[in-house]
Order: structure tokens, then C-alpha cells, then sequence
């Protein structure tokens, strides 16, 4: 894909999530994401550091949580969190939204990826909607199945996937799962939520495997 092209979509969906996060008010930043154990304040930390954290902080955080990524990401997103307040975050997410920097082993496309799931789990526990747009809810899903880093493919092995709200499918398995864009995108990042909206043969067997 063109790397102009993504980097717009990201930038878009930064200030999108922006404007609706101005919405939010003083409660609902202490609120239960879909990421366990993460406040919606801490998940909007984590997205502000996605072009702001460098190799060194990413490699000591690494060692200090032996080894383990997602204990790192959870504490640089906790102290970020109690360094900047909401508003402070917003700004920083506006201020970086045309950034093409990326963290340490990420892609093009895991920004957008990881700006459009980490709206999806603020806005969900909080009862508010937030659309995805539908062509690059597509590229997010297609990059996501394709990634060993989200793990995926071991999720939805043996399973279709087909799209209500856009004409796209994959995988080739006996048992399908038909839902819109956004609940396929959290299921196949390993999001229980995701299952609320779809239907299917499948869904019992991607159920087991969250």
C-alpha cells in the first residue's frame, strides 16, 4: 500500500479519536476498558506513546518486565498515564497525529491498527459508538490475520470470516462467523467483545480459543 495513503488514515482516525474523546467526561476516564485491568485514561496514555516512545526506554522496559511485552506495555502506559492528565493526553495525541514515527518493530499499518481497536475498547465499555471506516477496517483486519504479532491466525484457524457491513471474506474453514468489520477486528485481536455481534458455526470454537 502507499505509505501516504496509510499515514493519512492514521492521522485521521488520531483526530478522530480525539474529538470524541473530548466528549468524555470525568468519570468515564476512570472506567474499565475492554483491555483488562486498563482504565480508559490508560489506554489513551498507550495510544499518545505510539509515536513517542524510542528503542532504549522499549529495551529497559523489556528487561524490567523479564521479558514479558505486554507487562512492559502495561506499565509505560500506567506511568504515562499518572504523569499527564486527560486533557494533557488529548493534546498530545492531536500533536502527534501526523507522526509518522512508530515504535520499535512496528509496521506502516500498526498505528491505524492500534488507534482504531484501542477507540473500540474506550467507547464499547462505555456505551458509545464508534464507527470504523469501511475501507480501512479492511486493511486493519487483512494486516492483522497476516501478523504473527497479534496472533490471529492461530484464533481464527478453521474458521471464515465474513463481513455484514462491507463485501469481504477469507479463510477457507468448514464453520464460518458473519459480523460487522469492527467485532471481527476486536475478535481477531482477542477481544471477547467482539463476539456480542457476530453469528455463526464458528463462534463457539473462536469463543474457546479467547
Amino acid at each position: 500500500m502507499d505509505l501516504d495513503e496509510i499515514m493519512a488514515w492514521t492521522q485521521a482516525e488520531r483526530l478522530g479519536l480525539a474529538e470524541f474523546l473530548d466528549e468524555l467526561d470525568e468519570h468515564e476516564w476512570l472506567a474499565d476498558s475492554l483491555c483488562p485491568g486498563w482504565t480508559v485514561h490508560d489506554v489513551l496514555a498507550h495510544v499518545t506513546l505510539s509515536n513517542r516512545v524510542t528503542f532504549w526506554p522499549t529495551i529497559a522496559g523489556v528487561i524490567r518486565a523479564r521479558g514479558n511485552w505486554n507487562r512492559m506495555t502495561e506499565r509505560m502506559a500506567r506511568d504515562h498515564a499518572a504523569r499527564y492528565t486527560p486533557a494533557e493526553l488529548i493534546a498530545q495525541l492531536r500533536e502527534g497525529a501526523g507522526s509518522a514515527r512508530r515504535a520499535p518493530g512496528a509496521g506502516p499499518l500498526d498505528p491505524l491498527v492500534d488507534t482504531m481497536i484501542h477507540g473500540q475498547d474506550i467507547a464499547r465499555p462505555l456505551g458509545r459508538g464508534r464507527a470504523m471506516p469501511t475501507e480501512q477496517a479492511v486493511v486493519a483486519l487483512e494486516h492483522v490475520l497476516r501478523s504473527p504479532f497479534y496472533g490471529a491466525e492461530k484464533r481464527v484457524h478453521g474458521v471464515r470470516l465474513i463481513s455484514t457491513d462491507a463485501d469481504w471474506s477469507t479463510g477457507a474453514g468448514t464453520e464460518e462467523i458473519r459480523g460487522p468489520l469492527s467485532d471481527l477486528l476486536l475478535m481477531a485481536t482477542g477481544r471477547t467483545a467482539g463476539l456480542d455481534g457476530v453469528t455463526g458455526t464458528g463462534v463457539q470454537r473462536i469463543a474457546n480459543r479467547l
